[in-house]
C-alpha cells in the first residue's frame, strides 16, 4: 500500500518539502532538487524571480509540470505584504497554494501570530490554499486549522538555526489534535533531525538551509531523503517502548536448565 502525504487532495510521495534559497546559483538548486526526490519546492517570491519572464527565471531550472512550486512570503512583516505576495504569485500563474510566512522580528524570525490569523482569514476566503509557517503552539495550529488551512506547519527551532526539534512535545500535542497536516518548518539540520520529526508522527518536513548551507548541498539532499523515508518508515513500523532495564532478546521458554 503506498503511503502519500495528501495535501488539499493532492497526493505527494515524498514528505519532503525543500526551499530554494541560499545555493550558489540556480543549477546547484535544481540538482539538490532532484537529489532529494522533493515534489513540492517552495519559492520566495520576494526574493527569487519566477514572475518576470525577460530575467532569469527559477522555473527555467524547474519543471512545473513535474513540480509543485509553492510560493512563500518571506520577507513580509504584515499581512496586507502577505496577502499581496501570494496575489501577486497567483496572477503569475504559480498556483493557489502558498506558504504563509509573516515575521515578527528581524533577530528571531518568529512568525508574528496575529498577523498570521490575519492574513489565513483573507487567503482562505480568496480560495488561495494555505500552508501557515507558526511557532510550536498548539492554540495556534488549531485556530488556523479551523479557519480552513491546509496544514499547520510549526518550526522545530529559528529559521536557519540548525538546532533540530527543541520542542517534541507541543508538536507532539499539535499532532494528537490536528486533522490536518503538521510539517515541521524550520530549524532542521542534519538527517537526524528530520529523521526524528518523522518517527513522532509529522506527516512532513520543510527545509532550505540545512541542504543549502550544508558543505556539500547535493550529499545533504540526498542524506535529508534518506532520513525522511527511514523515520516514516520506524514511524509505520512502531517502536519498542523505552524500558529502564535490559530484556532478553532470546525468550527463556524452551531453555534447557
Amino acid at each position: 500500500m503506498e503511503d502519500f502525504l495528501q495535501i488539499a487532495g493532492t497526493n505527494y510521495r515524498s514528505r519532503l518539502i525543500v526551499g530554494t534559497g541560499k545555493y550558489k546559483d540556480f543549477a546547484e538548486t535544481k540538482q539538490a532538487i532532484e537529489v532529494s526526490g522533493a515534489e513540492v519546492v517552495t519559492v520566495a517570491v520576494r526574493r527569487v524571480n519566477i514572475t518576470d519572464l525577460n530575467k532569469e527565471n527559477l522555473l527555467d531550472y524547474l519543471d512545473p509540470k513535474k513540480y509543485t512550486i509553492l510560493p512563500n512570503t518571506a520577507g513580509c512583516y504584515n499581512a496586507e505584504d502577505a496577502v499581496r505576495t501570494c496575489r501577486l504569485a497567483r496572477e503569475a500563474g504559480v498556483g493557489k497554494m502558498v506558504k504563509l510566512e509573516v515575521i515578527g522580528d528581524d533577530k528571531t524570525l518568529f512568525p508574528d501570530i496575529p498577523a498570521t490569523l490575519e492574513a489565513a482569514k483573507i487567503l482562505v476566503k480568496e480560495g488561495f490554499i494555505v500552508l501557515p509557517y507558526i511557532n510550536d503552539d498548539p492554540i495556534t495550529a488549531k485556530k488556523l486549522e479551523d479557519i480552513g488551512c491546509a496544514a499547520v506547519m510549526p518550526l522545530a527551532a529559528p529559521i536557519g538555526s540548525g538546532l533540530g526539534i527543541r520542542n517534541p512535545y507541543n508538536i507532539r500535542i499539535i499532532l494528537e489534535h490536528a486533522t490536518v497536516p503538521v510539517i515541521v518548518d524550520a530549524g532542521v539540520g542534519t538527517a537526524s533531525d528530520a529523521a526524528m520529526a518523522m518517527e513522532m508522527g509529522c506527516h512532513g518536513v520543510l527545509m532550505n538551509t540545512a541542504i543549502a548551507s550544508a558543505k556539500n548541498p547535493i550529499l545533504m539532499a540526498e542524506a535529508m531523503r534518506l532520513g525522511i523515508e527511514a523515520g516514516r518508515k520506524a514511524y509505520l513500523a512502531g517502536r519498542i517502548p523505552k524500558k529502564l532495564y535490559a530484556t532478553a532478546s532470546t525468550p527463556l521458554d524452551g531453555i534447557l536448565s
